[in-house]
């Protein structure tokens, strides 16, 4: 087969022939195929981050533990700034050389570099070269993640029924939340077993060479996924999916970063920073906050699922709009009522946050596929999501943190919620709407 035309093509050719869906029956088999791969990019996640403070013992050891958590941090850091390559590498396979090959390299090369995290000698055996090796593995990592999330939105809003995309599509955003789920999980299991001095010394391991097992089962079911043509040929001269799309579709590009930014700034804000701000701003012990973050993160994964069928039903826009516009009126004081003594009204606050953004999060994925052409939708997805996420998101809980350390007003988060809502309604206010239309 020919190699993937750019987005102009041959006019002379007429439009380029679009897949046939395969039949019904593998509509599943799709679905948790892809859903694999997302579930293990944000175990990987969550495991990291449960054990920062072990790794950074381990790898960048110093008089000051602060020190260690922070350059473990920083490693972490890293594998965000990665995305963005990433997202434009997986995309140009998933428009030049189709989806499959996209999805298998992206679960392959996950896979690997967690697994060596879990098995990688420490300072004490390398020195320096030790935590060299850690970063390496953390920004291959940091690119299969930028491919991973977009190319299987993409693969399964395609061979989806244009009047279930949006339902389709938001097991995507429900894998990614439960690979969290699961990551803490594993994280507390081993915490729970192991004395503190195992846990240090070699039980941070287990979680990571957990990972393998679950990129062997990705990698068995994407293997027996169906596959489609690439995009078609402009019958000589070829064109890179990433010029094409920076080409034609930039201003979509840039509508859709704004579109991605609840993905990204309040999702970071509400589920991951929010555990260590009720700690230390809210005096809340350990176990409480994570009591609240687990159950309104399992909330997160049902309103994002009912987020995608009220989509399909309702439209994208008009789902969109009310959880944001929800999020602009409600975050101030949803973020008020964080700080009450009372278990029962944080977690009620949380779960109304979960409520807004799950809604949101939901429709998001058939938004994004449908908003692209499909020569280069899996690229221009990418970037959009990738900045957006990947620089954005990434660095909201050092943001907030920064913040409210120079001005001490505890309400910062409330305020970049706040500005993710504002910005987010402007990116809708010019989005067309995409529910039920041909993909383009």
């Amino acid at each position: 087969m020919s190699a993937t035309a750019g987005v102009l093509g041959d006019r002379r050719a007429g439009p380029l022939p679009m897949p046939a869906r395969p039949p019904a029956a593998s509509t599943r088999q799709i679905i948790t195929a892809s859903l694999v791969g997302n579930v293990m990019e944000w175990y990987d996640f969550a495991v990291y981050g449960y054990f920062a403070v072990a790794i950074g013992a381990a790898f960048f050891p110093a008089d000051d533990p602060v020190a260690s958590t922070l350059a473990a941090f920083g490693v972490f850091a890293a594998g965000f700034l990665a995305r963005p390559v990433g997202g434009a590498l997986f995309g140009h396979i998933g428009d030049r050389f189709g989806r499959k090959r996209a999805l298998l390299a992206s679960v392959a090369l996950m896979a690997v570099p967690t697994v060596l995290i879990g098995l990688l000698p420490t300072h004490a055996q390398l020195g320096n070269l030790a935590g060299l090796l850690l970063v390496v593995l953390r920004l291959l990592q940091g690119l299969a993640v930028g491919g991973e999330f977009t190319t299987s939105i993409v693969y399964v809003v395609e061979h989806a029924p244009a009047s279930h995309r949006g339902r389709h599509g938001s097991w995507m955003e429900a894998g990614a939340i439960a690979g969290i789920l699961f990551g803490s999980a594993a994280g507390t299991l081993v915490a729970n077993l192991l004395s503190p001095e195992a846990l240090g010394s070699w039980g941070w391991r287990v979680p990571f060479l957990f990972g393998i097992g679950v990129a062997g089962l990705g990698i068995w079911l994407r293997r027996q996924l169906p596959d489609v043509p690439s995009a078609g040929t402009d019958h000589g001269e070829q064109h890179s999916p990433l010029a094409a799309a920076l080409a034609s579709e930039w201003r979509t590009i840039l509508r859709l970063i704004l579109l991605c930014l609840p993905s990204g700034v309040a999702f970071y804000i509400l589920f991951v920073y929010v555990v260590s701000y009720l700690q230390t701003l809210d005096k809340i012990p350990p176990r409480e906050a994570l009591d609240i973050n687990t159950i309104s993160m399992t909330v997160l994964i049902g309103c994002a699922l009912l987020g995608g069928a009220l989509s399909d039903r309702f439209g994208r826009k008009p789902v969109a709009v009310i959880a944001m516009t929800g999020l602009l009126l409600l975050s101030w004081p949803l973020f008020t009522y964080l700080g009450h003594p009372v278990f029962n009204v944080m977690l009620a606050s949380q779960v109304c946050f979960a409520l807004l953004v799950g809604l949101y999060a939901g429709q998001l994925p058939a938004m994004l596929a449908e908003s692209l052409p499909r020569q280069v939708r899996c690229t221009a997805a990418s970037i959009s999501y990738n900045l957006s996420v990947g620089l954005f998101g990434g660095l909201t809980p050092m943001t907030a943190t920064w913040l409210i350390h120079r001005t001490g007003d505890e309400m910062i988060p409330a305020m970049l919620l706040l500005g993710v809502a504002a910005l987010t309604l402007l990116g809708l206010w010019r989005a067309p709407e995409t529910a039920g239309k041909p993909l383009r």
